[in-house]
């Protein structure tokens, strides 16, 4: 028995099966842009001024490091949230005491597009908690029996300037940065924080 074979019919097939399988692949691209990163981690260099002596000023310096985690969604402007930020300070006052202050926050930003620039602003709000740990913690100012968990939250902005697809610089960032650690006067910190690192996007 002989079997004829329709060789244009085959050809159309073909050519109908990868038209189809391309049609349907640009598609799935265009309805699910996968190579555009939705999340993204800062890592910082941080410093903090603070006030946390009670009386006038009692101002002094932290420095430390800081991690920012961020899940971009909707336009990609608006983005959750959590950071980690830990600093240490030696020599506080004439008593030459030590503090280690840590905060966990959360919260949301907000970051416009400003058309093809690098540049990239923006804003947020988080809150979370804080932990302080120290000899002024521990001696002069054992009355802050909520060393372990206080309130915190921070709010402020910075400038990130894209690199590249998966690398920003974070030019600056400035927060005010509230602890509510009891202090026996008026329980209340206010810190300024100033961070610059890098942004990996993912």
């Amino acid at each position: 028995m002989k079997i004829r074979i329709n060789v244009k019919l085959i050809l159309r097939l073909a050519f109908a099966a990868v038209f189809t399988g391309s049609t349907a692949a640009l598609a799935q691209s265009a309805s699910t842009p996968m190579n555009k990163p939705h999340a993204e981690i800062a890592l910082d260099y941080s410093y903090l001024r603070s006030n946390a002596p009670v009386g006038d000023c009692g101002c002094f310096n932290l420095n430390g490091g800081s991690t920012t985690f961020a899940w971009l969604f909707g336009q990609r402007n608006f983005a959750l949230v959590g950071d980690v930020t830990v600093a240490h300070a030696n020599a506080i006052t004439q008593g030459e005491y030590g503090l280690t202050l840590s905060t966990f926050t959360a919260g949301g930003r907000y970051a416009p597009r400003l058309g093809h620039s690098a540049l990239r602003p923006f804003g947020q709000v988080l809150a979370g908690v804080a932990h302080s740990s120290g000899s002024l913690v521990e001696g002069p100012n054992s009355a802050a029996s909520n060393a372990g968990a206080a309130f915190a939250a921070n709010a402020g902005g910075g400038m990130d300037m894209r690199v590249s697809r998966h690398f920003s610089i974070r030019l600056a960032e400035v927060d005010y940065l509230v602890t509510t650690f009891k202090n026996g006067v008026n329980d209340h910190q206010n810190n300024l924080r100033v961070s610059t690192g890098v942004v990996l996007h993912f």
